[in-house]
């Protein structure tokens, strides 16, 4: 049996930087159909680590429908760098984000992360910012 593939859209928002922050997820099955939105507020944090928690929510939701097969895209260029290897992660407030993404995307048959244009990614931030009203 071939693995469920999903592609996720991820968004953190927060209003200040630190501020009160929330986060949006788009999940969509392979044929593109969304199968789980996310939409929620997660307290006082930096965009960065709105970001972060948007993208751990989103593996801990596919780990929850069965996903073996994960693409994110997410318009944050620091933490798909940073989740790609090409940018350090210097900020001691995100490496424990950064390490609980390593270990979800660790029982995964494949994982892949992709930077897009804001313009790509309305949904996930409509969702983000409803939260944070």
């Amino acid at each position: 049996m071939k693995p469920k593939r999903l592609t996720i859209y991820t968004d953190g928002a927060s209003s200040g930087n630190p501020g009160r922050a929330s986060i949006g997820a788009v999940i969509r099955d392979g044929q593109g159909k969304t199968v789980s939105r996310i939409s929620r507020s997660i307290g006082h944090a930096t965009n960065n680590q709105a970001e972060y928690r948007a993208v751990i929510a989103a593996l801990e939701e596919a780990a929850r429908l069965g996903a073996g097969e994960v693409e994110i895209r997410s318009d944050s260029e620091l933490v798909v760098k940073q989740l790609k290897g090409k940018y350090r992660v210097k900020k001691a407030t995100l490496r424990p984000l950064y390490q609980k993404v390593v270990q979800l995307t660790g029982s995964l048959e494949a994982f892949t992360i992709t930077h897009i244009p804001r313009t790509q990614n309305r949904e996930a931030d409509r969702l983000a910012h409803r939260a944070l009203s």
